[in-house]
């Protein structure tokens, strides 16, 4: 390996190669969504090609309408699907999502530290405040941003007094004496806030390695705040180069003005890849894969984005849209700062903004075409001081998912982007190796 710092490498814990229209390719295995064997074997094969973690996203409701033509909207409980990987491996770093804005507190410190003894260290957690979902916790409406930011930050503060509330150190295990632990070292945390009211102790003590690490992924001003004090990492949604370097500069102002290292907030975007032998063969995966895809739908997302109904338009238009109408709250903020910025940075026709991340996926960045292609796309973004790494979701066909193991990963392992092996056993340590 040459001088270059390793990055950070995640993948999604999930059978991705199912997106969109892919399940119904004969090969995609769709019939076994809900087998566990499938979620080993992919851990797995992550942890033979030395990823530094396991990624499970979550929802808290089901999009029934998307449901009817694909399967991405069905899963596991991502806990529960992470705690069952913990006797499955041995290395790789292992994140769940927990929802600040539904979930007691109590019960998130207990199950995230749970899943930290599990794994030996090898947890992490995604603290998400949830794009919806509230119909199904007694709430009419989601809260906005800032409160949901608001109530994250009271959160993370109680899951992290739970945490010391009950050191490792006060058990004892004394036989001779008969003392089990000092509970003298076991204390309330006698917690009344905005939001929460608890009393502590945890019932469960803390793990030896520390405490573990946290992600983030909202990237609203909110959002971008709160990743500034509390994230370790920041899930990104940077659907081009120039989304990510902003981004990356803005979050290292942001901890710098609170007097933190930009190095100790690693920004890792989500990159969708479809991968094949030829070019050619690669767009033809992912326009089979999209081919199903309702463009009415196209059109219902941007007016939720940006509260326009474009489905009269004409596609050959130039949008042009310098702020919202007031009084309008979009769905998701991150992802209509993008579409703004997007637009304005590069004044698209209909068409072209149709055919962006922004509107056909997630906002994520975009990969469709060879390793070589995806590996110059990556080391371009790297070098250019859009990312820190990147968390990968390989799509449209389980041959795309072989190539991101067997050839991409290699090919920046070869040239020095990434480690060949682990050198810690806690997800803290992968995230620092850059650092060594």
């Amino acid at each position: 390996m040459s001088d270059r710092k390793p990055i950070v490498i995640g993948m999604a814990l999930a059978m991705s190669w199912l997106t969109r229209s892919a399940w119904r390719r004969e090969e995609s295995e769709v019939e076994h969504l809900f087998d566990l064997e499938h979620y080993v074997t992919l851990a797995q094969q992550a942890e033979q090609a030395k990823l530094d973690f396991l990624f499970a996203p979550d929802t808290l409701f089901l999009a029934k309408e998307a449901l009817a033509h694909e399967a991405g909207f069905t899963g596991f409980d991502p806990t529960t699907l992470i705690a069952a990987m913990a006797s499955h491996t041995h290395r790789i770093g292992l994140v769940s999502t927990v929802s600040t804005t539904f979930t007691p507190p109590y019960i998130a410190a207990r199950q995230l530290q749970s899943l930290n003894w599990l794994t030996k260290g090898r947890a992490g957690w995604n603290i998400v405040t949830a794009l919806g979902g509230n119909e199904n916790f007694g709430l009419e409406t989601m809260p906005s941003s800032q409160q949901r930011y608001a109530k994250a930050r009271e959160f993370v503060e109680v899951v992290n007094r739970l945490w010391q509330s009950y050191p490792h150190t006060a058990i004892k295990a004394d036989r001779a004496s008969g003392q089990f632990a000092n509970v003298d070292d076991i204390e309330e945390i006698h917690h009344h806030g905005e939001f929460f009211d608890v009393l502590g102790p945890l019932n469960i003590p803390t793990h030896p390695s520390g405490r573990m690490p946290f992600f983030q992924a909202g990237a609203s001003d909110a959002g971008r705040n709160f990743a500034a004090h509390v994230a370790d990492v920041m899930f990104a949604a940077t659907p081009d180069i120039e989304s990510g370097i902003a981004l990356k500069q803005d979050l290292a102002s942001r901890c710098q003005q609170i007097g933190r290292s930009p190095s100790a907030l690693k920004v890792l975007p989500g990159v969708a890849l479809y991968l094949a032998k030829s070019e050619q063969e690669a767009h033809d995966l992912f326009t089979e894969t999209h081919k199903a895809f309702d463009p009415a739908k196209h059109f219902a997302h941007l007016h939720k984005a940006l509260g326009i109904d474009f489905s009269n338009h004409n596609l050959d238009d130039v949008v042009e849209v310098n702020s919202l109408a007031k009084g309008f709250i979009p769905y998701s903020q991150t992802h209509t700062d993008l579409l703004l910025t997007y637009i304005q940075r590069e004044s698209p026709t209909l068409r072209q903004l149709l055919a962006r991340p922004e509107v056909i996926g997630s906002s994520h960045w975009l990969i469709i075409g060879t390793v070589q292609q995806a590996y110059d796309d990556i080391v371009q973004r790297l070098e250019q001081g859009a990312a820190d790494g990147f968390i990968a979701v390989p799509g449209g066909s389980k041959e795309s998912m072989r190539l991101f193991f067997e050839s991409l990963i290699p090919m920046l392992q070869q040239n020095g982007w990434f480690k060949s092996e682990y050198i810690g056993d806690t997800l803290a340590t992968h995230l620092t190796e850059q650092a060594l």
